[in-house]
């Protein structure tokens, strides 16, 4: 099963009848069982992985960071157009990853634009693992 399957059936579930507190943690499970099928080694998923990732730079100028400011519970402003974006932690802003379609279409997008090529399971769910963390 590919990652899109994955992203599928958690979408599934979403839409019928799972709550939003009920997404991430779905969605994590699903890209656990991503991580295992892409990387034989895979054991967990890492928060402070996370959190490295998020701010690291991948061989371009900007990181996950450079929108969404090295405090994910602020706003960020996009780094071309200005524009303001929302808190990216769900602590701060309940309406993140809420819905599967929405992270994955974010994810690819900005992974795109930050490391020039989908992320990996394990990359999304340690900075997801992270996210979650996060407390006001």
């Amino acid at each position: 099963m590919s990652l899109k399957d994955y992203a599928s059936a958690a979408l599934v579930l979403a839409l019928t009848g799972a709550s939003a507190a009920q997404v991430p943690a779905d969605y994590l499970q699903s890209l656990q069982t991503a991580a295992r099928a892409a990387e034989p080694g895979f054991t967990a998923f890492s928060a402070q992985r996370g959190q490295s990732w998020f701010s690291a730079r991948h061989g371009s100028d900007w990181s996950c960071s450079t929108c969404h400011t090295e405090n994910p519970l602020a706003v960020g402003r996009h780094a071309t157009t200005g524009r303001s974006i929302a808190p990216l932690a769900p602590a701060a802003n309940p309406e993140r990853f809420t819905d599967v379609a929405k992270i994955e279409k974010w994810f690819r997008r900005n992974c795109n634009d930050v490391v020039g090529r989908e992320c990996t399971a394990t990359e999304k769910a340690d900075v997801l693992a992270w996210l979650l963390t996060l407390k006001r």
